[in-house]
């Protein structure tokens, strides 16, 4: 397979996990319009907390499984081991029984602990308990996505993470708006004050499980499908080393244990951010603000800065099955190629979005939300940028992960980590930035991960970063294409007073000028877009608008 071929394949994939990510988060996006309006930004506070100890649970369970599996499954996929592959998916699914039922069971029975004493917020206990079940359900849905991922395919994740998100949606919607009204009349019955935001916010996380339900039964009728395909490779397979249970489950561990903690430290991030912002609201006597400031951060700006991040996730979940055949096979400039590629990519897609959300913060917010929309159009221009580092650190982390230096993203998180946490208490108790100290806190642990993988990669592979195309030509078309943007939106606002039109307009005019200005400053060209996914098309379509030759 050629150079060009394999790249393309490898984009084509992450690209095809990218748009299921966008389309979720998207979605994701839709469904919290009605519930913050429904639920207020103190209710979003709250179901924001619930989840964000949800994530960390589940990140310590088997949030990181489908990395794990794909790996596992990808390296004896590219030896043609078919048996020894399904045994890992056998292994897997006992793994998932054994880390769903704990983290659950943690969840649940430790809620009290887990919303009081750690994130000093108890209206979020009924919400975290409400999630417990969703973290069983994900153990099996994540070995699934990781087996389908292994064996070449991303479409099984990308339909699932659709479905998953869309019944999220309409369930999160619904049973919020029925039980925060139920906590009101509680509240009116008791005379108490924060019924109708904890009830609210555990109707939102209902969503949440029935979604991952619905997207395990996709998957898992998928498979049903394909059994046929399987059994026809196992008889096929002429391997003759069949690999123990005892020892595949040895391999699920050590490939799994590393992924998840640096996955778990890399996300327990945002719980010291909440935690240590909830304590210095209360030392600094402004509690009582600390839900709406806290919703503000979580619910609109962590929550859209996290769309265009979605996409380096999914460039991640590609990478390190792609690098994992490259080092099974020991082809290591096919490696050095992926890595290559997969930053370039990365940067193409991270600047503009950093441009785009700083230019129009304030336009997309109040599209957004009916609320005031001021503090949060403000974090999103000071801290957008941090898309750039967050999606940078998260794919650096998918290649160490996939050339099998499984430790050292491990390590690099937990330095990261603590910088962090120093940097947010000097921001916080020394400057008193706030929930700005917040922002910058978000900021400090993606610049110094990305620092410590970069350094990391430099020692295990032999890659140059072609630092014009990378990064100067990108930061360049990003920078014509805001100035074009807010010209864009500021005088046809002005024309026609309509802000969502406007904001709509002004983003695909964003993508036009963006897209004519990478071939124009040669950021990319002919050869290398055809590596693109549907990349003969853009060619084709570039040609008869004479932006190339």
């Amino acid at each position: 397979m050629s150079k060009e071929k394999n790249s393309s394949n490898f984009l084509v994939q992450g690209s095809i996990l990218a748009i299921a990510s966008i389309v979720s988060r998207l979605i994701g996006l839709l469904y919290r319009i009605p519930m913050t309006n429904a639920i207020g930004s103190d209710g979003i506070g709250v179901y924001s907390t619930a989840y964000n100890v949800y994530f960390i649970c589940l990140l310590l369970s088997s949030y990181s499984l489908p990395t794990a599996v794909s790996k596992l499954v990808s390296e004896r996929m590219a030896l043609h081991q078919y048996k020894n592959a399904q045994r890992i998916l056998r292994v897997s699914m006992v793994f998932a029984l054994i880390a769903g039922t704990a983290a659950a069971a943690v969840m649940f029975f430790g809620a009290d602990f887990l919303a009081v004493k750690m994130q000093n917020m108890p209206e979020a206990r009924i919400a975290i308990m409400t999630l417990a079940p969703t973290i069983f359900i994900m153990a099996f849905l994540g070995v699934l996505r990781g087996y389908f991922q292994g064996m070449g395919s991303m479409v099984p994740t990308a339909i699932s993470q659709v479905l998953e998100q869309f019944l999220n949606a309409i369930v999160s919607v619904t049973a919020a708006i029925s039980l925060f009204a139920y906590g009101r009349g509680l509240d009116e019955l008791y005379s108490t004050s924060n019924q109708a935001v904890s009830w609210g916010a555990a109707g939102g996380t209902i969503g949440t499980g029935a979604g991952a339900f619905i997207a395990f039964v996709f998957c898992a009728l998928l498979y049903l499908a394909y059994r046929r395909v399987i059994r026809k490779n196992v008889r096929r397979d002429r391997s003759k080393q069949l690999e123990g249970y005892p020892y595949l489950m040895k391999c699920l561990l050590v490939t799994a244990i590393p992924i998840i903690l640096n996955t778990g430290v890399y996300n327990v991030s945002i719980i010291f951010d909440n935690s240590l912002f909830g304590h210095y609201t209360s030392s600094a006597g402004i509690y009582d603000q600390y839900k709406l400031l806290w919703g503000e951060f979580s619910g609109k700006y962590h929550l859209l800065t996290n769309v265009p991040i979605s996409m380096s996730n999914a460039l991640a979940l590609s990478i390190v099955p792609a690098l994992s055949r490259a080092v099974a096979r020991r082809n290591f400039s096919e490696a050095a190629d992926k890595t290559d590629t997969s930053i370039r990519f990365i940067m193409v897609v991270a600047v503009p979005c950093v441009v785009g959300l700083s230019v129009l913060a304030m336009p997309i917010m109040n599209m957004l939300f009916k609320s005031d929309n001021t503090l949060a159009a403000q974090m999103m221009t000071v801290g957008s940028f941090t898309i750039i580092f967050y999606s940078l650190s998260t794919v650096t982390n998918a290649i160490l992960q996939g050339m099998n230096h499984m430790h050292v993203p491990v390590i690099n998180a937990l330095i990261a980590l603590i910088l962090h946490n120093i940097c947010l208490v000097i921001f916080l108790w020394g400057f008193h930035w706030g929930i700005y100290g917040a922002v910058w806190g978000n900021i400090s642990f993606g610049i110094f991960m990305c620092v410590l993988n970069f350094i990391s990669l430099r020692r295990y592979l032999s890659f140059h970063i072609n630092w014009k195309k990378t990064v100067i030509l990108p930061v360049i078309c990003s920078a014509v294409m805001g100035v074009i943007t807010w010209l864009v939106y500021h005088f046809g606002f002005k024309a026609i007073g309509h802000n969502t039109l406007m904001t709509l307009f002004s983003m695909m005019i964003a993508v036009a000028v963006y897209g004519v200005m990478l071939l124009v400053t040669r950021c990319v060209e002919e050869a290398e877009l055809y590596s693109f996914p549907k990349g003969a098309l853009l060619v084709k379509i570039a040609k008869k608008l004479h932006l190339l030759k």
